[in-house]
């Protein structure tokens, strides 16, 4: 199935607390959860947090812009830029599409602090369209 027809029951979901407030076709917002659990051993939050709450959210969008032709999207390019340290607490995500085409997609996603809305991480996604999985 879609991620995007299935986000919130998904295990890997449930698991990083990703919660989701607009899924369109061209932008998808929401947020993730960072806190302990999810620390590397020197006490920050892991950069494979922010790399997969970016390739979620943008896939999460790629996939809404394309299901109805009976496609879906894979991720085939990540590219993450770690930009400030965090420690504890919910980080606002919000994917927009850049470029969308017939074959790929391509999203920039962005990963803020609420209390600031200071940049934590930003990120970009390219990603294929294929055919959906029956």
């Amino acid at each position: 199935m879609a991620t995007a027809d299935l986000p919130e029951t998904h295990e890997f979901m449930r698991l990083l607390e990703i919660e989701f407030d607009e899924r369109t076709l061209t932008h998808v917002s929401g947020s993730i959860a960072a806190d302990e659990r999810h620390h590397q051993p020197w006490g920050l939050v892991h950069g494979g947090l922010y790399t997969t709450a970016i390739e979620t959210f943008a896939t999460t969008g790629a996939v809404e812009a394309v299901k109805h032709l009976g496609q879906q999207a894979v991720g085939v390019s990540n590219n993450t830029d770690f930009l400030r340290p965090h420690r504890a607490g919910r980080l606002n995500v919000t994917a927009v599409a850049i470029q969308q085409g017939r074959t790929q997609q391509l999203w920039q996603v962005e990963i803020r602090r609420p209390e600031d809305e200071k940049l934590v991480a930003r990120g970009q996604v390219r990603l294929q369209n294929i055919e959906a999985r029956k």
